[in-house]
């Protein structure tokens, strides 16, 4: 990590006020490109076909679309910020070409799935089952992203509200509304977290004074997206679902698309979802479309092959 990088990402962090999560992948993206460009003098002395020649080699090492499109996105906003220092007099990265990304669909669990989870995920042993039905009920109720939802503090769901106030990116604040069985669920977990932390379940008390909702004992005080994935993936496996159709994304995916069959408004989904751009949503009106024409192929008498 360069000096210079790390005064771009701390004008990210301050002047942009970009998330953890943004800052990291930034700092992953440079990190590779110094890396890679250090015959040709590093980020700071590299001209623009070295710049290119870089990026031409992104596709040769396998990596997909939407990474290359981030890394030259990264690229193209050091180099933005590099003119505006002084630091350079030129900008290498300004004839990148974007990639050419197919959009592709989103994963989505059917309903009988998602009860299929959360039937495996109950039946985990005392506090480990509570915790996860809550998770999972959480997510697939409000479509809470899974920073957001890993991220809640234990004080916003003790008196049991019907709706969350969450700040999403760029910190823009939504309602995230919470269903009968996610409240269930939450009043539960509370009952077997509380014990947990104060060490009433015949434990050494582990954090009494954590704010999180799902502490850990980890760096970051609560359970991490990884640790969350790991969980459902097991949970999966015993549900008999694909692991590789189950995350905490399709979690939210899953919440989308079954509004949208239920016959919600598009607005509506987008305002839930805190999506800024309505076309970031429809992407969901695809999939559920999809899944109708599915039902009327296999169930319609004209329409199966005898």
């Amino acid at each position: 990590m360069t000096p210079q990088i790390e005064a771009f990402l701390e004008m990210m962090a301050v002047e942009r006020d970009a998330s953890p999560h943004t800052l990291s992948a930034y700092g992953r993206d440079l990190a590779d490109a110094e890396t890679a460009l250090s015959d040709a003098g590093g980020l700071m002395g590299a001209d623009a076909e070295a710049v290119e020649a870089w990026f031409a080699d992104l596709s040769r090492r396998g990596l997909s679309a939407a990474t290359a499109a981030r890394r030259r996105s990264s690229a193209r906003q050091f180099y933005r910020f590099a003119l505006a220092e002084g630091w350079r007099a030129d900008d290498p990265s300004r004839r990148l070409d974007a990639p050419r990304q197919g959009r592709s669909l989103p994963k989505v669990l059917s309903r009988a799935e998602i009860d299929a989870l959360l039937a495996a995920s109950a039946a985990r042993d005392a506090a480990a089952g509570l915790r996860l039905v809550a998770l999972v009920e959480m997510a697939y109720a409000s479509g809470l992203r899974v920073s957001e939802l890993l991220g809640l503090k234990v004080e916003a769901v003790r008196r049991d509200p019907a709706y969350l106030i969450v700040r999403g990116k760029g910190g823009k604040e939504r309602l995230a509304p919470l269903n009968p069985a996610a409240r269930e669920a939450i009043r539960a977990w509370l009952t077997a977290r509380d014990a947990r932390l104060k060490g009433k379940d015949a434990r050494k008390p582990e954090a009494p004074d954590s704010p999180w909702l799902f502490p850990s004992s980890g760096r970051t005080g609560h359970l991490t997206p990884r640790r969350f994935a790991q969980l459902l993936d097991e949970a999966a496996i015993t549900a008999g679902v694909d692991p590789a159709r189950v995350s905490p994304h399709v979690l939210r995916h899953a919440f989308a698309t079954h509004l949208l069959e239920g016959g919600a408004d598009l607005r509506v989904v987008q305002t839930l979802l805190g999506h800024a751009d309505i076309a970031t949503t429809q992407i969901y009106t695809h999939v559920a479309t999809d899944r109708l024409a599915q039902v009327v192929h296999q169930n319609h008498p004209l329409a199966r092959e005898d």
